[in-house]
């Protein structure tokens, strides 16, 4: 069907689609037929080294084990991150100074600052600042929450900023406080267009758990990058079958937030239409 931005193709359009579609579908499995034809002059195809992941001990011993740190660092994280996100993305539209522009302050600092930095501070500053011991696990959580939390509060102003003023002014001109406005008119319809950048970020959040193989975080990435190739030598399939799984979960995820999303569009007959994050805002 047309839209304003694109047109539906005529006889020729169609042809050129159909002729890139070939092209570069061609040029794809030329890519992996090379990538496989190196693969298989460096021996990763031999089975001994695959064979491992057919053992059971295998896969109960480190990469289940891992895999559910992994759920776990994340699930906790989300869990802290959220409302960390929805805390300070509210108090950013705070009408006063002394809270708007702190919680912009805040923002703002861990969104610049790279999480693998926060992750080792947490885990070597404070034992040298503090004098406190912090697990590789709370340390990783640490880092997660501060930066997914602040990148949060950027998707829900942007999100309230969504809606028409119309709907605040309606409200207030019907008696309603400033609190009961955001809880009962704003958000409920914010979280509707905020979902999939919401769930995009929480995937992010997922796989940033990764960084905390720098600090030896027993995650699965430990599992397949360093524990699996130190006793097999099988570094590129262990690896493999680590990205693999990293996949599955994060389809898994999307197909979730996808049937969230319609849901609560079906619930609440909204048009809103979803948002994503700024790319940089001011702390004022």
């Amino acid at each position: 069907m047309s839209t304003v931005l694109y047109d539906t193709p005529g006889p020729r359009g169609i042809l050129r689609n159909r002729i890139l579609t070939f092209v570069f579908a061609a040029a794809l499995l030329a890519g992996l037929y090379f990538a496989y034809l190196k693969f298989d002059e460096k021996g990763q195809f031999d089975a001994a080294l695959w064979e491992p992941f057919l053992q059971g001990d295998v896969w109960v011993n480190l990469i289940i084990p891992g895999l559910l740190n992994t759920l776990s660092a994340a699930a906790v994280a989300a869990l802290i991150a959220v409302p960390f996100g929805f805390v300070f993305g509210i108090a950013r539209l705070s009408e006063h100074k002394w809270i708007r522009v702190p919680a912009g302050a805040v923002v703002e600092f861990f969104r610049a600052i790279p999480l693998l930095i926060m992750i080792f501070f947490a885990q070597y500053g404070g034992s040298a600042v503090l004098g406190l011991t912090v697990t590789s696990f709370t340390a990783v959580v640490f880092g997660l929450v501060l930066y997914n939390g602040s990148v949060l509060a950027e998707i829900v102003r942007a999100g309230i900023q969504s809606l028409p003023r119309g709907q605040t002014e309606a409200a207030l001109a019907v008696g309603l406080r400033k609190g009961q406005v955001m809880r009962l008119i704003l958000l409920p319809q914010a979280v509707t267009a905020m979902m999939p950048a919401i769930v995009s970020q929480l995937i992010v959040l997922l796989k940033d758990t990764a960084l905390g193989f720098i600090v030896a975080f027993e995650d699965l990435l430990n599992a397949g990058a360093r524990i699996l190739p130190a006793n097999f030598r099988n570094l590129i399939p262990a690896v493999i079958v680590v990205a693999i799984i990293y996949i599955i979960i994060n389809v898994l995820v999307g197909l979730l937030a996808n049937w969230l999303e319609r849901r609560s569009r079906r619930s609440r007959k909204t048009t809103i239409k979803p948002v994503e994050a700024p790319q940089s805002v001011g702390v004022g």
